[in-house]
């Protein structure tokens, strides 16, 4: 359905390099430093809360995955939770990030805040939201083998190795593409060079994980 915008939102784009709704989507993969400006400076948010819903579900079925919950659960139950589970409850970690990276963020002069790097993070996860088609490509052909300890794919029939290795791959390239879409807004976000957007992203990580990792040392030692 086309969008339609009254007389003076159209005055308000004039002074932006305007897109449409279907440019979002497809020239942010060839133009992707463009549709963040446009994004950050309309506060563009059409199907913000969508994305983030995939989002989250893109997210739960990673950590289903990661901690092999076919081992002990069924394929139902597991869909059931990522896609239920994920959709409703995975922005929560999304807007903790954001919150994290703004606050970072300010140590390096950044100027964006929350609400504008969530805004950003969620277009940025298009491509990885692409990769649910080949997920679920993978748990049509493997079933809740996808989700166990100690699958060997090398060992299913031709047709299977074909399917794991092409949309493992795929998935690879997708959330490589999200984190250089990640990169790519933070730095028109925060208005950052690259390299400051690379270690901005990586700031919240270290702030949550060396500390743990110190506890964790010290009772071992003591």
């Amino acid at each position: 359905m086309e969008t339609k915008y009254t007389e003076d939102q159209f005055e308000e784009f004039e002074k932006y390099d305007a897109l449409s709704d279907q440019d979002i989507f497809t020239k942010i993969w060839t133009e992707p430093r463009r549709v963040f400006k446009f994004i950050n400076d309309t506060q563009y948010e059409k199907y913000l809360y969508f994305l983030l819903i995939f989002a989250g579900i893109v997210r739960a079925f990673d950590r289903a995955s990661s901690k092999d919950m076919g081992d002990h659960s069924s394929l139902p139950t597991i869909v059931f939770s990522c896609v239920v589970g994920g959709g409703m409850l995975g922005w929560i970690s999304y807007y903790i990030y954001s919150a994290l990276l703004s606050w970072t963020g300010k140590w390096l002069n950044g100027v964006g805040n929350t609400s504008s790097i969530y805004r950003m993070m969620a277009y940025a996860m298009i491509p990885s939201i692409l990769g649910l088609v080949f997920l679920f490509l993978q748990i049509a052909v493997f079933g809740n083998d996808y989700f166990r300890s100690n699958t060997d794919y090398l060992e299913s029939s031709i047709e299977g190795s074909i399917v794991f290795w092409i949309s493992f791959s795929m998935e690879m390239l997708l959330s490589f593409a999200s984190l250089v879409l990640m990169v790519i807004g933070l730095s028109e976000v925060q208005k950052f060079s690259i390299g400051k957007a690379i270690i901005n992203l990586i700031l919240p990580i270290a702030f949550i994980v060396v500390p743990i990792v110190l506890i964790v040392f010290i009772a071992t030692v003591f």
